[in-house]
């Protein structure tokens, strides 16, 4: 039987030849199509005449870095992205954006790890594409279907069918990772949920990611909301054990 990602193609776009072909090597190796930019400017026209299923952006690169190419590229596609940093403290100011990558990884990296967080991110993306051209051609919704479809916590609203996310009416762009990981959240307010638990959340296998990442996701989290609603503090963190939404009053 044909894995569900065999053939489909990934962007890699770079402006270190070395890593270009590490890591096209790698994707090659199971069974995805690499096509590789060297900058930001002649990645933007390939992306948009020849969508892949998956683009991988460094940030620091010439004519046009990475945030400039995502900016650009969600103008016109929603394609998932992942980013590679060399720079770990650049993270929460980039992310802190509306628009962003769905993962990034930090240099030096792992092939194995940017394979396994590629795979992970596809699946989700086709699982999604899937649930929704259900919708599409099945029978009407009855409300039952719907409310377990949304989640309502206080301001708090989450399509899962729509991937969207108000907070006080207002919309809270998400990645897909941030998605998840505060669905886990707000599914049982009040709940601590270990990183661990997080983790299971966001990654839909046995990917390794640390604590640093899932840390990360929270305080992306946290700045998106506070883009909206300068007063939110419904995500808590319990030091040493993990974190939690906030049951409303």
């Amino acid at each position: 039987m044909v894995e569900p990602y065999t053939m489909q193609t990934i962007a890699l776009v770079d402006d270190d030849r070395n890593i270009l072909t590490s890591v096209s090597i790698a994707l090659e190796a199971e069974g995805y199509k690499v096509e590789t930019y060297t900058d930001g400017a002649s990645a933007l026209d390939g992306l948009i005449a020849r969508p892949p299923q998956l683009a991988i952006f460094d940030i620091k690169m010439p004519r046009m870095d990475g945030m400039e190419l995502l900016r650009r590229l969600r103008q016109k596609s929603d394609i998932p992205v992942i980013f590679l940093t060399s720079k770990d403290e650049e993270i929460d100011e980039l992310f802190g954006l509306k628009m962003g990558a769905d993962d990034f990884i930090t240099k030096p990296f792992s092939q194995r790890l940017l394979v396994e967080r590629v795979k992970a991110i596809l699946r989700r993306s086709a699982n999604r594409e899937a649930a929704a051209a259900a919708n599409t051609a099945g029978s009407p919704k009855t409300a039952a279907d719907i409310q377990a479809r949304s989640l309502e916590r206080g301001q708090l609203s989450m399509d899962q069918e729509r991937h969207t996310c108000m907070w006080k009416n207002e919309p809270v762009t998400l990645t897909v990772t941030e998605f998840l990981i505060l669905h886990s959240l707000a599914q049982r307010p009040g709940v601590v949920k270990s990183r661990d638990s997080l983790m299971d959340a966001a990654y839909d296998e046995q990917v390794y990611v640390d604590d640093r990442t899932i840390d990360s996701h929270i305080k992306r989290l946290r700045k998106k909301f506070k883009m909206v609603d300068n007063d939110f503090d419904m995500i808590e963190t319990l030091y040493g054990v993990g974190y939690r939404f906030r049951e409303s009053a």
